[in-house]
């Protein structure tokens, strides 16, 4: 019997309406993990380079890990995966919460999804067994109208559930999908693919938990893991204030976005964490099984709307700093129909700064945007932000993301703050150089998380794999130590571990084998990385993209004139060659070489991109 994993996903077949189990080897689980990894491994097999993202047969899925549901602190999350239809290459997004535990012990480790039901369905899954109901009534329904109605017509405790809001079923392109409370698998549009195929929500239940391999020192690893937490300096902050911690201290480096990417210096202290708890009631929440618990819920928020889940700081700057806005009031007001509808927060923030800059040189027009779009309006942003979950106007446009912006406006690419289709997070490339090498050779686009270099560079370490901070503004010798990260960090989307978690490649390694018994150690956990971002390479390879993708819009290199990083420009070039040469790219090309392939047990791969 596998240990720590249940050894299938669920097969859904809208189309069909039929539902069966898919059985998954515990060898392609040792060599592609779990979460978002496998979900690319079961992706590529099953798409074709000309697939439409939103087509019946594009398919969608929901994956969890070998440590999802475990007693280690801080593993409550899961992966949604599938072809992006915001860039059309691979699309991926994570989610923490209750959802990813009660999906694991429903029985199921994923669930795979294709075709497109004729009317509104949900999925419920309960103790192994599953079906399709009828979602007319809570079509249109906004996240948590949803959820309520959805607890009140299933009427058992210890329900998750993960949901599209009207942003989704309208199929905006940067829709995202919302569990529980105010927790989202935000980015790459993926809300979008959900609505497609008519499939409202997912609800789970259930008490399957896996057998693991060594209890006992799952206990010892569980204390040395809350020891770990107790005694990281950073978790103190995050459980007091957030995300939004990093607020003056990202401006202090330059690493804050300000006017659409065109400067770095800002009232910091109207954002912080602390600002947010002096003026509103905040509260704390965490994912099952987290001791920091970094949520925040606004209280009492106005008239109509008690609590907010949120803002993060992601959300906060890209409303705010990004559009010139300093008032916190349309900040959350904004995040919370975000949340409410389903939609990604920093792709649309990034577009609705997009627009502003284009109003500004009078290329957006007041009779095209139907309204005046100024810098630091925050009636005008939450405003924007309802017409593009509406997809009305001037807000449909928008919620296609700044590429496609460009294209109407018939303006320079480089104006787009995107990487290959995907707008560029709340974290400044030119603050750090790894950090602009890790956005363009992210495989889902400009995401902060596909390697967060900007934490090693601020005195973070890897040891165990030699990645140390260094000059935060060097080109040369970087990209080695960026592509280690990449390959450390994308598995915590596959294990599935918070980002935030404080744990050693040695201590993960402990924790797999005492859960599943495959006998990793950190030089097999850091080539199950790489297979990871490898994977994830051949599906956009696959689908179009060369290196000429590789890149960053001029908009996010031109040198800034203020703040610490002021005159400072990445050199991509240099750091681009070290990379492919590390990774054994094909500098032609942008393909892994048939060789890499090959050396990392990826045969049908090898033959799909070299025939």
């Amino acid at each position: 019997m596998m240990k720590g994993i249940h050894g299938r996903f669920l097969r859904v077949d809208l189309t069909a309406k039929k539902l069966e189990d898919m059985p998954i080897s515990e060898e392609l689980f040792k060599q592609y993990v779990g979460g978002a990894t496998l979900a690319a491994k079961l992706t590529n097999d099953h798409i074709t380079p000309e697939m439409d993202p939103l087509a019946p047969e594009s398919p969608l899925i929901f994956a969890t890990g070998p440590l999802t549901g475990s007693a280690i602190p801080m593993v409550s999350r899961y992966a949604v995966g599938g072809l992006s239809p915001l860039t059309g290459y691979w699309g991926e997004a994570t989610s923490g919460g209750a959802f990813p535990f009660r999906l694991k012990q429903s029985g199921y480790d994923g669930i795979f999804i294709i075709g497109r039901s004729n009317e509104p369905v949900y999925l419920f899954l309960d103790n192994g067994k599953a079906e399709l109901r009828d979602a007319s009534d809570i079509w249109g329904r906004n996240i948590y109208e949803a959820q309520d109605r959805l607890r009140h017509a299933i009427d058992q405790p210890g329900l998750g559930m993960a949901v599209i809001g009207p942003a989704g079923e309208n199929l905006a392109k940067t829709a995202g999908i919302m569990n529980d409370a105010g927790r989202t698998a935000g980015r790459c549009g993926l809300g979008a693919l959900m609505g497609s195929k008519k499939l409202k929500a997912i609800v789970v239940t259930g008490k399957m938990k896996t057998e693991l391999a060594e209890p006992e020192q799952i206990k010892e690893l569980t204390k040395e893991a809350m020891t770990a937490i107790k005694q990281n300096i950073v978790a103190p902050a995050f459980r007091e204030y957030g995300t939004l911690m990093y607020t003056d201290l990202g401006m202090a480096v330059s690493d804050v976005p300000v006017k659409y990417f065109q400067k770095s210096v800002f009232p910091a202290s109207k954002l912080t964490g602390q600002a947010l708890r002096q003026k509103y009631v905040v509260e704390n929440y965490a994912c099952v099984g987290c001791p920091i618990g970094c949520g925040r819920e606004v209280k009492n928020f106005r008239p109509g709307i008690d609590s907010v889940d949120g803002p993060e700081y992601e959300t906060t700057i890209a409303f705010g700093p990004l559009c010139m806005n300093f008032d916190f009031d349309s900040i959350i007001e904004a995040n919370y129909l975000c949340n409410a509808h389903g939609i990604d927060t920093i792709s649309l923030g990034v577009s609705i700064a997009y627009a502003m800059y284009l109003y500004e040189l009078g290329i957006l027009t007041k009779e095209e945007a139907g309204m005046e779009i100024k810098w630091g309006d925050g009636p005008t942003i939450v405003k924007l932000v309802e017409m593009s979950i509406r997809q009305e106007g001037i807000g449909k446009l928008i919620s296609q993301g700044t590429l496609k912006m460009a294209e109407h406006f018939g303006r320079d690419p480089e104006e787009a703050a995107q990487v290959k289709g995907m707008e560029v997070a709340m974290h400044d490339p030119r603050a750090f150089s790894g950090m602009a090498l890790s956005y363009a050779t992210g495989p889902r686009g400009a995401c902060h998380l596909k390697g967060d270099y900007y934490n090693i560079e601020l005195g973070s370490f890897i040891a165990e794999y030699n990645i140390l901070p260094g000059d935060r503004f060097a080109s040369e010798g970087k990209a080695e130590m960026v592509a280690k990260y990449q390959n450390f960090k994308d598995l915590f989307d596959s294990l599935t571990l918070c980002k935030f978690a404080p744990y050693t490649p040695t201590f993960i390694c402990q924790a797999i084998n005492a859960i599943t018994g495959w006998g990793y150690d950190p030089q097999v956990l850091l080539t199950a990385g790489e297979r990871s971002i490898t994977i994830k390479r051949v599906i956009n390879n696959r689908r179009g993209l060369t290196r000429a993708e590789d890149k960053l819009p001029k908009i996010c290199l031109k040198a800034l004139e203020e703040g610490s990083s002021a005159g400072k420009t990445p050199d991509l070039e240099i750091m681009l060659r070290e990379y492919y040469s590390y990774r054994d790219w094909d500098w032609e090309t942008g393909k892994p070489k048939k060789e890499k392939l090959l050396s990392l047990g990826m045969e049908k791969e090898a033959y799909q991109l070299y025939p």
